[in-house]
């Protein structure tokens, strides 16, 4: 059998959502059951997020001045606020992107840090890594919209090889394109996804990382902005700030530097209330691509995110960034998660909430084939899983397909014997499924109206697990893997 190297192997938990469309209420009810008290900080403040991700309380009041910010949980879901009474926000709540690190002359002087993008938080997604000098790629941005990772290309005119910057990650709108020296040479942004009304809710995705220079890394692409939600049984009124923009892409300099890194998209706002005032303002938009002093090798900007507003009497006047979508207060959450992941490699178990970044070290004598185990809750049996292998240095790649998943739709389970290669790989599992009529018509408020005909189930090539629903005309949604606080569920 062959032997392997030491490997780190990026596995990506999937979570997917089928549900009823969201319904109207005559008087609407946040559902915060109050146990979080009232919520009125003086100075600003980091709360930290509870497992399920959700906040219960009776009132809040943010007063001018002060800033409230967030720190993410372990499943790194969206944030979600319930109260029961009154939301005043008078200062300042952001679920922001983290920024790209910069490289190079640019950077701290710590080559160690270059190339890290911007981290996952909040339900947004990471950016992309910056290229290892020499002959690295960068990576792709994370989440269904990730800006792509960039190359090098030749110029005739120049006579030489030169890096290019990371393209920026879309979400409600796509992401630009980076710069390089003529209009032909660039590296695409990502592309949009989701649904305006926001149900479920996601973040954005992250922009991609640049290409390595000679001397240095290239730089890191910036995180897609958070994701939160605010219910209100009361008054939600906004004179402050609200905001849930991508991160910039890191910035690169130097003799021998790399490309810049993308921004990261825009990332969600939702807000429900019975009554909705004040123009403070509201912003989700993507951030910069990375600085770089030529003028080519930069990274593209992140598109814009969604903001949805949805309240019984409205008296805002002002506008958002972007512009928002609107309707009567519906159903906060969204229920029943079937799943499909991946439990174990070659013995070896898988965390419950995979990174999609060395989520397994396998030892250097482990043998060849080694056993890839999964398990699906919610999944129809009988359906198979395709599981795909890529190696990350050289972006090659194998399919495999697993026998029939057995069991029960509540529980079923497969295993497949998979060669790997040497070097760090990335495991991606996918499933597609027809759905009843039935069903599909309740998902149709996700499709613009159209009915459902099928569903995949599929983690990214960069981590970013996504449910795809596919209409009967072959129209695809992107959904994402992680929903806001549905207490009692796996991944």
């Amino acid at each position: 059998m062959n032997k392997l190297p030491e490997m780190l192997i990026r596995l990506f938990c999937l979570i997917a959502s089928l549900s009823l469309v969201p319904t109207a209420v005559s008087a609407f009810d946040s559902g915060s059951t109050g146990a979080d008290g009232a919520f009125n900080p003086t100075v600003n403040t980091t709360l930290q997020v509870p497992p399920d991700g959700i906040f219960n309380f009776t009132s809040v009041d943010i007063p001018a001045g002060v800033t409230v910010g967030f720190a993410s949980n372990a499943s790194n879901t969206p944030v979600t606020i319930l109260a029961s009474g009154d939301v005043n926000i008078a200062g300042t709540l952001h679920v922001n992107g983290a920024w790209g690190t910069n490289a190079g002359a640019s950077g701290d002087g710590n080559i160690g840090d270059d190339g890290i993008p911007g981290k996952a938080a909040l339900g947004g997604y990471a950016g992309g890594q910056g290229g290892a000098p020499g002959v690295n790629f960068g990576q792709r941005g994370l989440g269904p919209g990730g800006g792509k990772g960039a190359h090098i290309v030749y110029t005739h005119w120049r006579g030489s090889y030169y890096p290019l910057g990371g393209g920026g990650g879309g979400f409600g709108s796509v992401g630009a394109r980076s710069v390089g020296s003529a209009s032909s040479t660039y590296i695409a942004g990502g592309l949009s996804y989701g649904a305006s009304i926001l149900l479920p809710l996601v973040g954005g995705s992250g922009g991609g990382g640049g290409h390595s220079g000679t001397a240095f890394h290239g730089a890191g692409g910036g995180a897609g902005g958070g994701a939160i939600l605010i219910a209100a049984t009361g008054t939600l009124r906004v004179t402050g700030a609200i905001r849930a923009n991508g991160g910039n892409g890191g910035g690169s300099d130097g003799s021998g530097s790399g490309g810049t890194g993308g921004g990261g998209s825009g990332g969600a706002i939702r807000l429900v209330a019975t009554q909705m005032e004040g123009d403070g303002p509201i912003q989700a938009t993507g951030g910069s691509g990375g600085h770089h002093p030529t003028g080519t090798s930069i990274g593209g900007s992140g598109g814009d995110g969604r903001i949805r507003l949805e309240a019984e009497a409205i008296t805002r006047t002002a506008a958002t960034s972007p512009a928002y979508s609107f309707g009567q207060p519906s159903t906060v959450f969204i229920s029943g998660l079937p799943t499909l992941r991946i439990t174990s490699v070659a013995g070896v178990v898988a965390p419950a909430y995979p990174t999609g970044n060395a989520d397994i070290v396998l030892p250097a004598d482990t043998p060849n084939p080694v056993t890839v185990a999964f398990e699906s809750i919610g999944v129809p049996v009988g359906n198979t899983i395709e599981l795909s292998v890529i190696a990350a240095d050289s972006h090659t790649g194998f399919s495999v397909v697993s026998p029939a998943l057995v069991g029960t739709t509540d529980l079923a389970t497969a295993t497949v014997d998979i060669n790997l290669p040497s070097g760090p790989s990335s495991l991606l599992a996918q499933t597609t499924y027809t759905i009843l009529a039935s069903q599909g018509n309740q998902l149709a408020a996700y499709t613009e109206g159209e009915r459902v005909e099928r569903v995949r189930l599929s983690a990214s090539l960069t981590g970013g697990s996504t449910i795809t629903l596919i209409t009967i005309s072959g129209k695809e949604y992107e959904l994402p893997s992680r929903l806001p606080g549905m207490p009692g569920t796996t991944s």
